[in-house]
């Protein structure tokens, strides 16, 4: 399927046959994926929007940057694999291929040879095989069920091991990676606690690869663990709040699942009350590995922690105000820019990242489509 263009080639001239760098962000209820190029200095030109299907939300890219991932979460639940053309950002469709589940997290390992799938709803990962030239066309070769609702799937630096979250069970399996075979097994021991009602959601590893970083949705703070460079095998080193000091939100609860019926994410709160609770979302780190960025989507803050170099731990140092409803955002590879995208804004933001305090300056904002939700950022040579 071919992009649907909503300026014209010409128009955009040679600024597009520059660019290197493209944004793409995937509209839930419009089912379309907005593309974007993104200069040296931040600017985003749009490149239009490419259908994919009611509910595409969590999005991946592969290594060698030639291949976007889409997940669709409404029947057919499926993955779209989009062959990125490295002039002008286009995207057309290569190949589609059946998910098990519902799926609202989705990444690749580290040789492009496999895509992870965690399901909220349905309690399962899964692993899709990638062929050898980066397109989808199989179902899951491995479907393992999990503790209640996995939010996030990631391998580490080594391709060795792979973690997951289990949101409702308050835990992170700890899975051992044959990264030939794609094959999943669960480490020794196959899980590690997390702390009771903080709900662990969406991971980031440090650039050392000595700790994996858990952004808890119902308190809003991160967990660090330590890895063992030997087995893989988690310890938890502490807790750091990211949601504002002064914030005046209660601890958070359980969302329900989204509907494959659905057209809309839905924000339903298991046994809800009235009162504002806490909805931290997504989780990045810099590329010099000195600062970490984190959403909260209630109050639609961006909080700024720092990262100790030996140590690892977090300081929590500031929050901004952003779009509303922030689900996704995702930096540049140089470190220089910080995406942002709001589920209820229809808005984008660019932030310029000082590389020296972490400090966001807001560059400009952009129109995209409506329940913005998911964040990529490519780089082409």
């Amino acid at each position: 399927m071919l992009l649907t263009f909503g300026v014209s080639m010409v128009a955009l001239g040679a600024g597009i046959a520059a660019a290197k760098t493209f944004v793409y962000v995937s509209n839930a209820e419009d089912g379309e994926i907005d593309g974007y190029s993104m200069d040296k200095a931040g600017v985003l030109a749009p490149l239009g929007k490419t259908k994919a299907g009611k509910l595409v939300m969590p999005m991946a890219v592969s290594p060698d940057q030639k291949h976007l991932y889409a997940v669709v979460r409404s029947q057919p639940l499926r993955v779209i694999t989009y062959a990125i053309d490295g002039v002008t950002g286009a995207l057309k469709e290569e190949a589609t291929a059946p998910l098990v589940d519902s799926m609202p997290y989705v990444s690749v390992d580290k040789n492009g040879r496999f895509l992870f799938t965690a399901s909220y709803g349905g309690h399962k990962v899964a692993v899709n095989p990638i062929d050898a030239t980066g397109v989808i066309t199989q179902p899951a070769l491995q479907i393992i069920p999990t503790g209640e609702n996995p939010h996030s799937i990631i391998a580490d630096r080594t391709n060795k091991y792979v973690y997951a979250t289990n949101l409702g069970s308050a835990q992170i399996l700890q899975f051992k990676f044959d990264e030939k075979s794609g094959e999943l097994t669960p480490n020794e021991p196959p899980l590690i606690k997390a702390r009771p009602g903080n709900g662990p959601r969406h991971l980031a590893i440090s650039n050392d690869n000595r700790y994996l970083y858990v952004l808890n949705e119902l308190s809003g703070a991160v967990a660090q663990f330590a890895i063992d460079q030997n087995t893989g095998v988690l310890s938890e080193v502490e807790y750091v709040g990211s949601a504002p000091p002064q914030t005046d939100l209660q601890p958070g609860l359980a969302r329900e699942a989204v509907s494959t019926a659905a057209t809309t994410a839905s924000t339903t709160v298991a046994g809800s009350d009235t009162m504002p609770h806490i909805w931290a979302a997504d989780i990045h780190i810099t590329p010099d590995g000195r600062f970490m960025y984190t959403t909260e989507r209630t109050n639609s803050t961006i909080s700024l922690l720092s990262i100790a170099p030996r140590t690892g731990k977090l300081t929590y140092l500031a929050s901004y105000a952003t779009e509303k409803q922030p689900r996704g955002i995702r930096l540049d590879k140089t470190g220089s820019y910080l995406i942002a995208a709001g589920e209820k804004s229809n808005k984008l933001s660019v932030y310029k990242i000082d590389k020296q305090t972490g400090a966001l300056t807001l560059g400009g904002r952009y129109p995209v489509g409506h329940a913005a939700n998911w964040v990529v950022v490519v780089d082409r040579p």
